[in-house]
């Protein structure tokens, strides 16, 4: 019988989640402006071109891989210590940091994946205004004035990038609050340096404790605000700094909030708006027809981004004007970043071009780990699926309607009183035989384990980490405890790591019992999420060992999912690779799995807007993303469902997830025409799997996004910079969703004025630099195959993508205007880390002279497969006398081929070589 606290959480949680539910959105009020958040206010109160900063040239130190000055702020004397470094591949790291702070301030670490290498710096001139530094690169230095301190990285006469230009460096200094201080303690504890006293400042309302709503911060360091601005001279377009529901292309922030980066709980959040979401990633692009470069803000406290622009609210008509009457003014964009805490630590990318500033990123952070391949097909999820006869009666269904799915999914439900790590007794009374049965289909299954703790003497998983100490702790010392879905919970602290060594150690299968090895792990409410807290998150002043919350929140969702990832890997002895979803990441997250757009609604601009939200991600690294299907709040029509799943089709991460109070709606839900159409789309994601994988295996190795925006490739094409309701995968298909309600045409921009463009249905050819409008059915996805690519496809469809694993590969060559195309093929066994040991098939496949090939990418790799080719198709081409098959062993024979002339098909009939040996193709 539950006791009288017990039945008062249930009705608690009752309450809140009825009240959730019947809100129409977001309720705003629950969330701060930047007027409402202290340190940004105060921040944001600087004018530009007031800098109280100047460089003290005459403490300048070089060595060989590190410029070292201090900066003094003439109106309190505190001094700060500026370091700039020279990194390897075209990065250039500033970091500011007080001269002699009271106490060491929060500097972020495990996000850079080792201390970055450094290339020498050497001094070119020096006088009493400044010095300029060579960064060894295409005649690139580095320029630092002296009064007021500027800096400046030039490549030639342009100025690529300024900091400090308009004079917003602020940094507040730690500091002894004035009310607490004995006589004669702050004039020793606040020397600047040795000649210099601090002078005395005014304290401002926020500065040393801070209320919102019926929340209080302590503050117990006072003020410890930084902030700094960037200039972009010729640039018009900025991306990143995900996550937020908007544009990809991001908008100037002078009339309204800065945009948030503060991983938050936001349930159904608007659109078109700088709100903060579940994750963090500061980082920036900045992108004109010369030069791409990018800024990583290396800090995790919470973080409000001011963009300005002089051509902001400009006219198309005005910038013509000034075009014809010859105005001189050069299109800047204006950036300032401000931080509650921490130091300031940037990397400035200089490119030049996106794939070098995604390498260099990478080169930093890390790359979106490789998943398994069956982690790319579709999954099905809802909260909750009842229990296990749910479970195997929507598996079954799946059969009877002919619709592959690799991964269903369980919520909070399936445990026992939301107790992770365990199962409800009466609905899953035998997981393990539940597992099972989808293991023999070579299927799998994904738990949610969330980071709140239910407190509960009977509970292992609390006693062990309260016996430990490992949860977090608040202010006064005490277990930090909160609101969450099991009640009052506790909040380990994932930022020690020996909690997250002993959280991975629970993912053994004699740890999690129920546990095998097709049944992987999903982190939700990881910002974290706190029902009772402020914002809906822990206490700014709640405490990891010596720092508080605040200094590192926008990691601790990060924290979590490696924790997690590491434990799936360790429980298999480290040969499988682990699959790991998160709402909650910042940078370097992309390391330890896939990413989620949060609690979307089931509304036409939801769709739309999962576009660019996952663009923006790719752009930061993370590749692996998706939105849930359908909308998790509300119940989509049928017309948006089947769009729904034609579009996530089509984007890294495929699943369909739903709240417990929509109707069900299963793909089979809708009449025999939806389920047509649905089972179309998902059967097209699984023909297109041996490309996903191996973009996805690119992008591992490089940092380049899966899905991207068409500036990524058409660097130089204006009328692709702001595009956001299409995308690339890789660089060879092009999406354009339908994501208009009755929409009967769409209308694409095909890229390049030398490229050609296939319509994958029905092999139509288009040229480059068009728009094109394409009518629409229900059944309609357009998507188009560049013109020089070729791309494998598996089109025998089944159950699941492992029942795929030795089935024959199509080839789909696409010719360009010379008649040219080349592609990859990777293969190797889809799960473990044996490709690290150089175990896969990487092939290079070309078109060229009349001939197509496939040689041996990496003649060192050691695997092999029983797939063969069983048909190639070669769009553009014109009809051959005949075909004639060579193989590795040198023996030839001659193909039979059909030719389509109306469509210029060639079709090459059961060629039957092995996918992972040489061979080639000739026409004559």
């Amino acid at each position: 019988m539950a006791t009288f606290p017990e039945r008062m959480a249930s009705v608690l949680l009752l309450w809140l989640a009825v009240s959730l539910t019947a809100t129409l959105a977001v309720d705003r009020a629950n969330f701060k402006t930047c007027d409402q958040s202290a340190f940004c206010k105060r921040q944001r109160a600087l004018k530009p071109g007031e800098s109280s900063y100047r460089a003290l040239l005459e403490t300048m130190e070089l060595t060989n891989t590190r410029l070292t000055l201090q900066l003094k702020n003439d109106k309190n004397k505190v001094r700060l210590l500026l370091e700039l470094y020279r990194l390897q591949g075209n990065i250039t790291r500033v970091k500011i940091n007080e001269l002699k702070p009271l106490k060491p301030r929060y500097e972020v670490p495990d996000v850079l994946i080792r201390e970055p290498p450094t290339e020498p710096l050497s001094l070119l001139s020096q006088d009493e205004n400044g010095v300029v530094l060579s960064l060894g690169v295409e005649s690139q230095r580095v320029i630092v004035s002296a009064r007021p301190f500027r800096l400046d990285i030039m490549q030639g006469r342009d100025v690529l990038l300024s900091l400090n230009s308009r004079g917003l460096l602020a940094f507040e200094h730690l500091r002894i609050r004035k009310d607490t201080q004995a006589d004669g303690e702050a004039e020793d504890a606040n020397l600047a340096n040795e000649e210099e006293a601090v002078v005395n400042e005014k304290d401002e309302e926020g500065m040393w404790e801070e209320t919102y709503k019926s929340f209080t911060d302590s503050k117990p360091n006072g003020p410890t605000a930084i902030g700094l601005d960037f200039s972009f001279p010729g640039v018009e377009h900025v991306y990143g700094i995900p996550e937020h529901a908007d544009s990809l292309r991001l908008k100037t922030t002078e009339n309204g909030d800065p945009y948030r980066l503060y991983n938050l709980d936001v349930f159904q959040y608007e659109l078109d708006n700088q709100m903060a979401l579940y994750g963090s990633v500061p980082v920036m692009l900045a992108h004109n027809a010369q030069r791409t470069t990018g800024i990583f803000w290396l800090n995790a406290a919470e973080t409000w981004v001011d963009i300005s622009s002089n051509t902001a609210g400009k006219t198309v008509f005005g910038k013509m004007l000034d075009y014809v009457q010859g105005s001189s003014e050069t299109p800047q964009t204006d950036v300032r970043w401000i931080s509650e805490s921490g130091i300031i630590d940037v990397f400035i990318m200089l490119g030049p071009t996106p794939k070098d500033v995604f390498a260099q990123y990478a080169s930093l952070t890390g790359t979106q780990a490789f998943p398994p391949l069956a982690a790319l097909a579709y999954h099905q999820c809802r909260w909750n699926y009842n229990d296990q006869e749910d479970v195997q009666s929507v598996d079954a269904g799946f059969d009877e309607h002919d619709i592959p799915y690799d991964f269903i999914w369980l919520d909070i439900e399936h445990t026992d009183g939301k107790r992770y790590f365990t199962w409800d007794a009466n609905k899953f009374a035998t997981p393990k035989e539940m597992l099972q049965r989808l293991m023999d289909k070579k299927r799998k299954m994904v738990t949610i384990v969330d980071p709140h703790i239910k407190v509960d003497s009977n509970y292992k998983i609390h006693n062990e980490i309260k016996s430990q100490g490992y949860y977090t702790k608040n202010k006064d010392g005490g277990d930090y405890e909160g609101w969450c879905w099991p009640g009052n919970a506790g909040y380990p602290d994932f930022s020690r790591e020996d909690m997250r060594a002993w959280w991975a150690s629970m993912f053994a299968y004699d740890q999690y019992e129920g546990s095998m090895e097709n049944m992987y792990s999903w982190n939700d409410m990881n910002e974290p999420s706190v029902f009772n807290g402020p914002e809906v998150t822990m206490h700014k002043d709640a405490k990891h060992g010596d720092w508080e919350h605040r200094d590192l929140h926008n990691m601790y969702g990060l924290y979590v999912q490696k924790a997690t990832a590491e434990g799936l890997i360790q429980r298999s002895g480290g040969v499988e690779r682990p699959f790991v979803l998160t709402r909650a990441f910042f940078a370097g997250s992309q390391r330890y799995g896939a990413v989620w757009t949060g609690d979307n609604a089931a509304e036409w601009g939801h769709l739309k807007i999962s576009i660019p939200m996952c663009l923006s991600m790719g752009l930061v690294g993370i590749a692996f993303c998706g939105a849930d299907v359908g909308g998790f709040f509300k119940s989509p029509s049928s017309e948006l469902l089947v769009r729904w799943y034609q579009t996530g089709a089509y984007q890294p991460f495929f699943r369909a997830h739903a709240h417990l109070d929509t109707s069900r709606r299963e793909p089979w839900l809708f009449g025999p025409e939806n389920t047509a159409l649905i089972r179309e789309a998902v059967r097209q994601r699984y023909t297109l799997l041996p490309y996903w994988y191996q973009q996805f295996y690119h992008t591992y190795r490089t940092g380049d996004p899966v899905m991207r925006p068409l500036w990524v490739e058409y660097t130089q094409d204006p009328a692709t910079y702001a595009l956001e309701d299409q995308f690339l995968i890789g660089r060879d298909l092009l999406v354009h969703p339908v994501t208009e309600e009755g929409a009967r045409g769409v209308t694409a921009y095909l890229p390049g004025k030398e490229e050609v463009w296939f319509d994958v249905h029905t092999f139509q050819k288009h040229n480059g630099a068009q728009n094109l409008y394409i009518p629409v059915t229900m059944s309609s996805i357009p998507v188009f195959q560049r013109g020089g690519s070729i791309i494998p496809r598996k089109l025998r469809v089944r159950r699941s993508s492992p029942c795929m694993e030795h089935d024959p590969y199509t080839l789909i060559v696409a010719l360009d205007r010379q008649r040219a195309a080349e592609g990859e093929l990777y293969i190797d066994d889809g799960h473990t880390f044996n490709f690290e040991k150089k175990e896969f098939i990487h092939r290079k496949l070309s078109f060229a002279n009349n001939v197509l090939s496939s040689v041996n990418l990496s003649p060192d790799a050691q695997f092999s497969t029983s797939s063969s080719v069983e048909r190639i198709l070669i769009l553009g081409a014109m009809k051959p006398a005949k075909a004639t098959l060579r193989t590795a062993d040198g023996k030839t024979s001659q193909l039979e081929f059909d030719f389509d002339a109306a469509t210029s098909v060639l079709t090459l009939r059961k060629p039957g070589m092995n996918a992972g040996t040489d061979w080639s193709v000739m026409l004559q």
